[in-house]
């Protein structure tokens, strides 16, 4: 699971890129005085959860268990998390490289 990042220069713009996100179905983890941890949760494609669940219904039954991976799948590992912080370094000094509110919401809406 891969972490975003989107900088925020004060608490203000914290709360105000966190509220265009909560539009987005994304919700609060985690908030403290410097960050806002959000999570949008994924449950996979209704498209393939619905041709899984035909195929097994109709020809092969371990479509079934492939209908259950990738709902695992897009449920724990591909739900985009996010981190918006003012802090513009790391722990040990080194630059954080920050992401795109495009790359936030292009991973939130991604099929696989």
């Amino acid at each position: 699971m891969k972490v975003y990042m989107l900088k925020a220069d004060n608490s203000k713009d914290m709360e105000k890129i966190s509220e265009e996100l909560s539009q987005k179905k994304f919700k609060i983890r985690e908030k403290q005085d410097n960050y806002i941890l959000m999570r949008k949760r994924r449950f996979g494609n209704l498209v393939i959860h619905a041709i899984c669940l035909i195929i097994a219904l109709s020809v092969f039954g371990l479509a079934i268990f492939i209908n259950v991976v990738y709902f695992t799948y897009s449920y724990l590992w591909a739900s985009p998390h996010v981190l918006i912080t003012t802090e513009t370094q790391g722990e040990e000094g080194e630059e954080l490289e920050f992401n795109t509110m495009d790359e936030v919401l292009d991973k939130a809406t991604a099929i696989l």
